[in-house]
């Protein structure tokens, strides 16, 4: 089965595709290649956008937007004032300051001025971010968290099936950004609270959370270059094959605009998979993603008549065994999760065991496990 590279492969490919020393401090990202599988947006939450994520504002401890304060080194003499800010200021993307710098929120010596004003070296820059509504809404709330990693630069997080990752419609409050906040206080200061992609409600496993703009930044930037490492563990309805690969657009469904489906005029997505387990009425399998959509793999295994067992929306409404019956959500789990640390430049990978409601089901069906 065609897998992902290894991490020893991906920490090179990550090297190519952003160099600190040789690529431009902030080029931007193009959204939809952020839109990570099953971890774009919350069922809830469809239309979020994620393609902002590390690039707005942080927020001081009185809920404003920190100001900032630099001078324009003499190496970047000549320069367009909007090619000096993105390299003055790489925490945030070449768009949000061209924004910012167009409602006057940039200041070059204290005054407002153009986009292609040259720079000499000396000038004084001012910038005062303008924080997302959410940002500012987002408050700490003690809700216990399992971190499996954590230092500096980031942490790891197992979510729970249950919990919503990011504050949205209908979910404002006890949320992973709240239990983060209440953890990480200092989180307020980064967009987010450092959350660079998603989970949906119901699907358990690792979620990697920022804990600087710096590494913020540079994870989004591995994500969109698909560098990032993501293994999930997937019950599914039927004998599914030993092993292959769903090659299908994903978007919007044109009947249900609540619903992804594989639609012609979707954004191209790819799922790998294999079998680990067999039983009488369902199979176990590992799926590794190229790309990420929403609901991405839950949407490829509908498409080959193998949906995910329990998932409330492209899941079978009955089936004959009681077990599967029962079971009342998606059973999908983010068990993998590799990527380059952005501290030290190394291959990291940390795991999780799926969580105890799949983990009792597995066992259940195990009287009728088949050869794989």
């Amino acid at each position: 089965m065609a897998r992902h590279n290894n991490l020893r492969d991906n920490a090179v490919l990550h090297k190519k595709h952003y160099n600190a020393a040789t690529s431009p401090p902030n080029q931007d990202i193009d959204p939809a290649d952020i839109d990570p599988a099953e971890i774009a947006p919350d069922d809830e939450d469809v239309d979020a956008d994620i393609g902002d994520i590390g690039v707005d504002a942080g927020i001081d401890a009185g809920g404003e937007p920190a100001h900032l304060l630099r001078t324009v080194p003499a190496k970047l003499a000549g320069l367009r004032f909007d090619q000096a800010l993105a390299s003055m200021f790489p925490e945030h993307s070449r768009s949000r300051l061209q924004a910012w710098l167009r409602s006057g929120r940039v200041r070059l010596n204290d005054e407002t001025t153009e986009a292609k004003r040259k720079v000499w070296g000396g000038e004084s820059v001012s910038v005062a971010p303008e924080a997302a509504p959410a940002d500012l809404a987002a408050r700490a709330e003690a809700i216990d968290l399992e971190i499996v990693h954590e230092d500096k630069h980031l942490l790891v997080v197992n979510k729970a099936a249950g919990m919503v990752v990011h504050p949205g419609s209908g979910n404002w409050r006890g949320t992973m950004l709240n239990a983060l906040l209440h953890h990480a206080p200092a989180l307020q200061a980064v967009p987010r609270a450092g959350i660079v992609h998603r989970l949906d409600k119901e699907t358990s496993g690792l979620l990697v959370v920022a804990k600087t703009l710096e590494a913020q930044t540079d994870l989004v930037r591995q994500l969109a270059a698909r560098t990032v490492k993501r293994e999930y563990l997937a019950l599914v309805h039927g004998f599914a094959p030993a092993q292959g690969t769903v090659d299908a657009p994903v978007g919007r469904d044109p009947r249900e605009r609540t619903r992804m489906a594989v639609v012609e005029r979707g954004r191209p997505a790819r799922t790998h998979y294999r079998a680990l387990r067999r039983f009488a009425a369902a199979t176990l399998l590992e799926c590794s993603l190229d790309t990420g959509r929403t609901h991405q793999i839950r949407v490829h295994m509908q498409s080959i008549k193998h949906p995910l067992v329990g998932d409330p929306v492209y899941g079978l409404r009955h089936c004959k065994d009681a077990s599967l019956q029962a079971f009342t959500r998606q059973a999908l789990h983010a068990a993998r999760l590799g990527l380059i640390h952005p501290g030290s430049g190394k291959a990291r990978e940390w795991s999780a065991p799926v969580p105890a409601d799949m983990a009792a089901l597995l066992a259940s069906l195990a009287g009728d496990e088949r050869a794989a």
